[in-house]
C-alpha cells in the first residue's frame, strides 16, 4: 500500500491554488482539510512533494487509512498520494479498492459494477465508507476517487 494516484485537476480547492488545479495546495491547507474530517488523523504528518502529497504516521484502522488517502487526494492540485511510510495499528491491513468516477456515474451503478446486478441497493455502504468527504449521495463528481468497501459475508 504505496502510491495512489489521483486526477491534479479534479477536487476540492484548498487556499490559493489555480481552478486547472496546476499549482498544488500549501502543505498547511492541506494539512488542516485532513484534520477537519474528524478521522483520528492527529499522529500523521503531512508533506508536499510538488504534486504529490506524502502521508506518514500512525492510523488506528483501515477505513481511517483509505478515508485519509481520499479526504488529501480528492483535492485540486493533488496527482498522487504517497503512504507507504502510514502505519495501520490492525495488522490485518488490506490493499484498499478505489474507485474513480466518471461522468454519468451515481453510487448506485458503481455498486453494481463493484458487487454484481442486483446489488445496486448497497450504494449505501459506498457513500457511509466516504462520510465526511461525502456529505449526500448525488454530490459526487467525474474525477473524484472514492473507496469501496468489502461487503461482508
Amino acid at each position: 500500500m504505496g502510491l495512489f494516484n489521483f486526477i491534479k485537476n479534479a477536487g476540492k480547492k484548498l487556499g490559493l491554488v489555480d481552478d486547472e488545479g496546476t499549482t498544488p495546495p500549501d502543505v498547511e491547507a492541506v494539512k488542516k482539510e485532513l484534520e477537519s474530517h474528524g478521522l483520528g488523523t492527529d499522529k500523521v504528518q503531512v508533506a508536499l512533494d510538488g504534486d504529490k502529497v506524502v502521508l506518514k504516521g500512525d492510523v488506528a484502522d483501515q477505513s481511517i487509512f483509505e478515508k485519509a488517502v481520499v479526504a488529501v487526494g480528492n483535492t485540486l492540485g493533488v496527482s498522487k498520494v504517497e503512504a507507504s511510510e502510514l502505519k495501520v495499528a490492525d495488522t490485518a491491513a488490506k490493499e484498499p479498492v478505489f474507485y474513480t468516477v466518471k461522468k454519468g456515474d451515481n453510487l448506485w451503478k458503481i455498486a453494481e459494477a463493484h458487487y454484481g446486478a442486483g446489488k445496486g441497493a448497497k450504494h449505501t455502504l459506498i457513500f457511509e465508507a466516504n462520510k465526511p468527504m461525502l456529505t449526500h449521495p448525488d454530490k459526487i463528481y467525474p474525477g473524484q476517487v472514492l473507496r469501496i468497501p468489502e461487503l461482508d459475508a
